[in-house]
């Protein structure tokens, strides 16, 4: 079983930035995915990025150019760097850890982009 836990969220200006970071413990196969995703009041929950073991990123349209994935293997931690904020950014961010398509979930974070 493996456990997710997220920090960095809370409150910034539109165009500011704010770094998201996960840590996973617990069962962690060698090969495996990490991610963000998001759900705002009264919408479904979408992709923002992924990032498997090797390096290979997928983002999200409406982040691409803004929002930066990585991570560090050694401390199974995924990071998100999110710049250029805008208010539709808010929503509950969702760290996300899957293999052999077994999804497990974080807590979620708040991020809200005040205009």
């Amino acid at each position: 079983q493996v456990q997710l836990v997220e920090s960095g969220g809370g409150l910034v200006q539109a165009g500011g930035s704010l770094r998201l970071t996960c840590v996973a413990s617990g069962k962690i196969f060698r090969i495996n995915g990490m991610g963000w995703y998001r759900q705002a009041p009264g919408k479904q929950r979408e992709l923002v990025a992924t990032i498997t073991t090797g390096g290979s990123t997928n983002y999200g349209a409406s982040v691409k150019g803004r929002f930066s994935i990585s991570r560090d293997n050694t401390k199974n931690t995924v990071y998100l760097q999110m710049d250029s904020l805008k208010p539709e950014d808010t929503a509950v961010y969702y760290c996300a850890y899957t293999e052999t398509g077994q999804y497990t979930w974080g807590q979620g974070t708040q991020v809200t982009v005040s205009s």
